[in-house]
């Protein structure tokens, strides 16, 4: 579904411009859910713009069904880490989920995605309520419910989860894994979070510092059904978290 190849990113022009991608290529299947880890600063969200159109790269190519990518595709959606700025105050929630709809659907078949998406997320009674009378983590789910409403073929995440308390974190977590897999929604994740990706991805991609390049991409042979206390118990767990790490902190 998604090609990203020999992708380079500079801040600016001239011999001193940063570099924040130096050279990355991966693919993602349809249907997969593929997180990218690497250490902090190493170009992370830099690469999930680029491949969402938000930047345009200064080498290489992203190419979407096969269509190189020139800007923001009508056939993705981000969902960003900062909810508290993604989301309109002035709308309510079912508001906010609507929003994306207004110029590709009646007004009937957008109250029944909108039903359909928060119910999906755990917000049937809340779609009346403003953003700022919602928590975190069930703001974060306005978000999620927005991008599940535009049904995108492909989903990207820049950290989604990384400003929420570990609980709520955790249930969004199984969230994430019980729609894409209702859904076979394809699903492209930026994480700092070593152990998120693993329990996560059918595949991690490991970035190296900047300007970012891939380390190594590995395979996650872990059970379809995943759960927070038997799967991160598991010895395949704490053997590809490991392996991880290392090439993190390498």
């Amino acid at each position: 579904m998604l090609a990203v190849s020999r992708l380079q990113h500079r801040f600016g022009s001239g011999p001193d411009a940063p570099t924040a991608i130096g050279d990355v290529s991966f693919e993602v299947r349809a249907g997969e859910l593929v997180c990218i880890v690497g250490p902090s600063g190493c170009g992370k969200s830099t690469l999930l713009r680029t491949v969402a159109g938000l930047l345009s790269p200064t080498g290489g190519e992203v190419v979407l069904h096969g269509e190189r990518v020139t800007g923001v595709s009508e056939d993705l959606a981000v969902v960003f880490q900062d909810y508290s700025r993604s989301l309109y105050p002035w709308l309510s929630v079912a508001g906010n989920v609507e929003f994306p709809l207004r110029t590709r659907l009646g007004k009937a078949e957008r109250r029944a995605r909108v039903a359909e998406a928060l119910g999906m997320v755990g917000l049937g009674g809340q779609g009346g309520k403003r953003p700022w009378q919602l928590s975190g983590g069930m703001q974060q789910r306005v978000s999620i419910a927005r991008a599940l409403a535009y049904r995108p073929a492909l989903m990207l995440m820049d950290e989604p989860f990384a400003s929420l308390d570990a609980q709520t974190r955790a249930d969004l977590e199984d969230l994430l894994l019980r729609v894409r897999a209702e859904h076979r929604t394809t699903i492209l994740l930026v994480t700092h979070d070593i152990d998120e990706s693993v329990y996560l991805s059918d595949r991690v991609l490991v970035l190296s510092k900047s300007p970012a390049t891939v380390l190594k991409t590995l395979d996650v042979d872990l059970p379809v059904e995943r759960d927070q206390v038997v799967t991160r118990g598991s010895a395949e767990f704490v053997r590809l978290r490991t392996e991880v790490a290392k090439l993190v902190h390498s």
